[in-house]
């Protein structure tokens, strides 16, 4: 073997047996991308959608995410779809392949309506549901639609309510969706 193949072997070797925090690179070598996140958005995530969405009410609690469900999946930063974060969503309609939805959060946005309405960001109290494991009251994002796989859908946590439901698509109508 070459001198270069043996540095090489040696070097791989010598990275692989040290911890993940430790490993260190070249000067001028450019950063690794670190691995995606089990659930990430695939590569080709189209970006959120922008337009009126066809809302449509259709839960099963079968495994498969429908319409109308609060589910749990990666949802992609809005400044860097490559980023994101593990969160429950609404489930509000399809949009090709895609299941259209609308992030939730625990964060209580009345003390800071004005401020997030100066930033385009609209929430709606949705109250509790099994989707939060210690029953905190939640906020959905009426503003903003994102595109979600349904092969990277890890659980169902509830069905939201009919009437629940046709408040949060009203208001998502109102703010352009």
């Amino acid at each position: 073997m070459a001198t270069s193949t043996w540095t090489d072997l040696l070097r791989r070797l010598v990275g692989a047996l040290r911890p993940s925090g430790a490993r260190t690179r070249r000067a001028g070598a450019p950063p690794r991308p670190s691995a995606p996140r089990p659930g990430a958005p695939a590569e080709g995530y189209p970006g959120d959608y922008d337009g009126v969405v066809a809302a449509e009410y259709a839960p099963h609690l079968d495994g498969s995410p429908d319409p109308g469900e609060v589910v749990w999946t990666w949802v992609p930063f809005e400044e860097d779809f490559s980023r994101g974060k593990d969160r429950p969503v609404l489930l509000v309609g399809r949009d090709g392949p895609w299941l259209l939805a609308l992030q939730l959060t625990s964060k209580d946005h009345d003390r800071d309506a004005a401020q997030e309405a100066r930033w385009g960001r609209h929430w709606m109290d949705v109250g509790s549901g099994r989707w939060d494991s210690q029953g905190r009251p939640s906020e959905v994002r009426l503003d903003r639609v994102v595109r979600v796989d349904a092969a990277k859908v890890r659980r169902e946590g509830a069905v939201l309510p009919r009437t629940t439901f046709d408040a949060v698509v009203g208001g998502m109508h109102r703010h352009g969706h």
